[in-house]
């Protein structure tokens, strides 16, 4: 029961995220980084035996810093523009 609502949550979730406009530079670097950051997690967590505790933990901390270079290049990208301009 419990594996049937998470895959239809997750087919939700991938349906949802794949409406709309393409990626900005932000949400590529948050996305890159918590797969990343997932898999470094799961890999270090497996050798203490608990890899879903590491890819959670690896996942959130490498989406953050996923977003924060993100962020900085979609603001430097805006910045280039801007001053293009002039």
């Amino acid at each position: 029961m419990r594996k049937s609502i998470a895959a239809a949550a997750l087919g939700a979730l991938l349906l949802t995220g794949c409406a709309g406009a393409p990626l900005t530079t932000r949400e590529k670097g948050t996305l890159l980084g918590g797969a990343v950051g997932a898999g470094g997690g799961a890999l270090v967590g497996s050798t203490v035996g608990a890899p879903g505790a590491g890819a959670a933990i690896g996942g959130v901390l490498g989406a953050g810093t996923g977003y924060v270079i993100g962020n900085q290049l979609q603001n430097q990208q805006y910045r280039h523009r801007y001053y293009d301009d002039y």
